[in-house]
């Protein structure tokens, strides 16, 4: 590629030479492309609404398509609304502009509908250096400090929603303080996320980083995200059934801190979710490390987890999840769901810190199979305030959302051809009594242990218990 664009610009300094000024039409044209918003009314003062003429810069820019930009100048602050963005175009906040999100409920007909939204709208860039910012502490009520979190008003947006979008690339951006999830995409097929940063409020509920829902072919790499709720989550919601599964999607090269789970599938699996990849990421923190919450009547499978390194630890009562290492859990929404089944998962080359166990829970025998650890090496202590000694199975009605157990470092219930391979299960200092056992199975027909290293939590303590 590097020597086929050299060639190309030879061949114009040389065409240049002799005819003087062909360079200039390029440049002309390539100008021609750019859509200022400012010269569609915008102030860029941060106080005056720019919303109609932001709106204005895109539609023009769509009309002309292949790539026009639409420019947010640096040094500017854009107070908007919500903006309906177009396909074939490149939404652009140069160097530091900011769009700054209006905080007026009157201003969102559809806070679901984000504050950039798109349908349709194939071949859409989002890109530059500039940052979104949605103000979360300004949609909060009041802080539950029992809780550790903010309570939200009844009203806040969303930030980004893209829907049934082709050919989607966002690049380059900082999203900040979102006061719901951040970045969701609904039915979009051949999607590239690339160098997004996210830094949202660690106690603000809610504020998803990157949820792919129904989509396909998706890769989401070199990813910063801080964030209260899951950082990186697949989805497959009831209320988008006409996009399909989500499948084909990877994650990689990312670093990610949450008070929720650090990269994950469900809770919603309404369609199946298959054939995703996560690897060479870091979980600085979160209350699981790698999850899978299969509460719905969807499948999921062909799920390969490798090379990635977590901290798992509990924190505040309202959280979900206990500081599971690793938790992939089967468990019925309510008592008429028809649950699917988890199935063919791999975890390769992790390593970890956690306060609770790695779980593999089918709730039900037929539910939960042919998962295998290979090269697992977890270290389990107890570092935080909170209580512990148990499980959670949120959410659901069909069992307690919160169960009392021991924390054995690998636990195995109602799964079948569950398979250790080469896995070290050590213990730290700090071993409350309710530390247990290297390895519990119950119900487990066809779990296969290889090479696995651990000892009990305690002196006297049973290593490895079958039931």
């Amino acid at each position: 590629m590097t020597d086929t664009l050299n060639r190309r610009q030879t061949i114009g300094w040389i065409a240049a030479g002799a005819a003087g000024t062909l360079a200039a039409p390029a440049a002309a044209a390539e100008k021609a492309r750019v859509f200022d918003v400012h010269d569609y009314g915008a102030k860029g003062d941060g106080a005056t609404p720019d919303t109609a003429a932001i709106q204005r810069t895109i539609d023009a820019a769509a009309a002309v398509g292949k790539g026009a930009r639409v420019l947010l100048r640096a040094g500017r602050k854009y107070l908007t609304g919500p903006v309906t963005l177009k396909g074939g175009i490149d939404f652009h906040l140069a160097g530091d502009a900011v769009l700054l999100v209006s905080v007026k409920a009157e201003d969102y007909p559809d806070p679901l509908a984000g504050v950039l939204h798109a349908m349709g709208a194939d071949n859409l860039t989002i890109s530059g250096t500039g940052t979104i910012d949605g103000r979360s502490p300004e949609f909060m009520a009041s802080y539950d400090a029992e809780g550790e979190w903010w309570v939200p008003k009844d009203f806040r947006p969303r930030l980004v929603v893209l829907e049934n979008c082709k050919d989607l690339r966002i690049r380059d951006l900082t999203l900040r303080q979102a006061p719901s999830w951040t970045v969701h995409l609904v039915g979009c097929q051949r999607v590239l996320i690339d160098h997004v940063t996210i830094r949202n409020q660690m106690d603000v509920p809610n504020c998803d980083g990157i949820d792919p829902d129904h989509c396909q072919d998706v890769e989401i790499r070199n990813c910063h995200i801080v964030c209260g709720d899951d950082a990186i989550v697949i989805k497959a919601t009831a209320r988008y059934p006409q996009y399909g599964p989500s499948r084909n999607i990877i994650v990689r090269d990312c670093v990610l801190e949450t008070q929720d789970s650090g990269l994950k599938i469900g809770t919603e699996t309404t369609q199946d979710i298959h054939d995703v990849l996560f690897e060479r990421c870091e979980i600085v923190q979160g209350c699981r490390g790698l999850c899978i919450q299969l509460r719905d009547q969807g499948n999921v499978y062909n799920i390969t987890f490798r090379d990635i390194r977590f901290t798992a630890r509990y924190f505040s009562a309202p959280w979900w999840g206990r500081g599971e290492a690793i938790s992939f859990t089967a468990i019925p929404r309510n008592a008429e769901t028809k649950l699917g089944r988890i199935h063919n998962v791999k975890v390769q080359n992790v390593r970890g810190r956690a306060e609770n166990s790695i779980r593999i829970d089918g709730h039900a025998r037929g539910h939960v199979s042919d998962i295998t650890l290979d090269n697992v090496d977890v270290t389990f202590e107890r570092w935080s305030k909170y209580p512990g000694g148990v499980f959670d199975n949120r959410p659901t009605n069909v069992t307690e959302g919160i169960e009392k157990h021991g924390t054995p470092g690998v636990s195995v219930r109602k799964a079948e051809r569950v398979t250790l391979n080469n896995c070290t299960i050590r213990w730290g200092e700090k071993r409350p009594d309710y530390f247990t056992h290297a390895l519990h199975a119950e119900d487990a027909p066809g779990l296969v242990n290889r090479g696995f290293t651990g000892e009990a939590a305690h002196s006297g303590g049973q290593a490895v218990r079958i039931e």
